[in-house]
């Protein structure tokens, strides 16, 4: 077994569980339906196609940067202008940055990022006016979705790293089957359940099951960061001379 992994950034993204009607939600992490979704087009999947072996695949997504919730809302009318549609309001997160991970088969996972670095369908984060930023693909590790996470570097933005601590905590959430069993034992894990199990893509029947999640935190090193309160150096005035 191995695991992809992806960095998913861009101005903006939108991850939406609960999406219905004229509200338009984003989570606060990238959905597992929405990261496997971007796999199918990548493989030049129609959403009528059956998923196969995407849906086996475990999934984690840690918060390199949790950027901020914004609010937009949009108008239409009809070609014809006879018609006027309600107003919907579309929440969306700004300056995010994620890395997503994805653990299969290794001759499954070598083929996805192939497929991520040349895709058939072009890939958006969430909604098809949110493309990515730059390069998805981080690459194929050998280890499992949580040992990845942990040992990748952090992908923030230099401008938000110098506004963070010599140590930054990021949020790593994990499907509860990927999660090694000592750390288990330890009882020191958040779960909850998430209705972002992929099921179908099919606009006449798309369905979604639910998955357990577990929430931890890892911390790294931010040699951009801000000295801690209250410290001082005596010399800084005279480093000059």
């Amino acid at each position: 077994m191995s695991t992809l992994l992806l960095r998913l950034a861009g101005p903006m993204q939108a991850w939406g569980s609960g999406s219905r009607f004229t509200r338009r939600s984003t989570d606060d992490t990238p959905t597992k339906s929405g990261v496997v979704g971007l796999l199918a087009a990548a493989r030049g999947l129609r959403r009528t196609d059956p998923l196969e072996d995407l849906l086996d695949l475990r999934f984690g997504v840690r918060v390199d940067q949790p950027g901020t919730v914004e609010r937009d809302f949009q108008t239409a009318r009809a070609a014809d202008g006879g018609r006027a549609y309600p107003l919907t309001h579309r929440y969306y997160l700004a300056d995010a940055v994620f890395v997503a991970a994805l653990e299969g088969d290794d001759g499954l996972v070598a083929g996805l990022a192939e497929a991520v670095r040349h895709p058939v369908f072009p890939l958006y984060l969430g909604r098809r006016a949110f493309p990515p930023s730059g390069p998805v693909a981080l690459g194929v590790r050998e280890d499992g979705v949580w040992e990845a996470l942990h040992a990748e570097p952090w992908h923030a933005a230099p401008w938000y790293r110098r506004r963070q601590g010599p140590s930054v905590h990021l949020e790593v959430r994990v499907d509860a089957a990927a999660i090694p069993t000592e750390l288990e034992r330890a009882g020191s894990l958040r779960t909850m359940n998430q209705s972002d199990e992929p099921v179908s893509f099919d606009p006449s029947r798309r369905e979604w099951g639910v998955r357990t999640v577990c929430t931890v935190t890892t911390t790294v090193s931010n040699q951009d960061g801000r000295p801690r309160a209250g410290w001082h150096d005596p010399m800084a005035l005279v480093g000059g001379a």
